[in-house]
């Protein structure tokens, strides 16, 4: 486990941004932390170092975005079993060759791959403290 310090959006954006240099496609990250912690932020910055120029929003009501086979955005807080999001049809994406970025994702954890990787955000009093694998 590493950490990285981030004191505003704009570096936890520019930290994504590097993270997601050493993902490959089918890797799973799953994005821990409370509301408003800065996960979606996170995610616009793999979004980026990924080349995706498209507007990364958070997924709450659709569950996921797809952001053209590259980067599959998930927000499963809505959801209270991985039967649910196996009832969607949202398992299906961790095996389509994307990169899939998940929050909230002890809600699904019974369906979740074997490996996975995981970022921590956490508010801290100065911003935020990321811990990731």
């Amino acid at each position: 486990m590493a950490i990285f310090i981030s004191d505003s959006p704009e570096k936890t954006m520019r930290f994504g941004e590097r993270y997601a240099k050493n993902l490959k496609a089918g890797d799973v990250v799953l994005l821990d932390g409370e509301m408003g912690a800065g996960k979606t932020v996170f995610a616009k910055g793999v979004a980026l170092g990924l080349g995706i120029s498209d507007e990364i929003l958070s997924p709450t009501y659709a569950y996921m975005n797809d952001y053209g086979g590259k980067l599959y955005h998930f927000d499963c807080y809505r959801l209270s079993s991985g039967g649910q999001a196996e009832s969607l049809g949202l398992c299906d994406y961790f095996y389509a060759g994307g990169i899939c970025l998940i929050e909230w994702a002890q809600n699904i954890s019974s369906v979740l791959p074997e490996k996975v990787r995981r970022v921590m955000i956490e508010k801290t009093a100065d911003g935020r403290k990321i811990v990731y694998e």
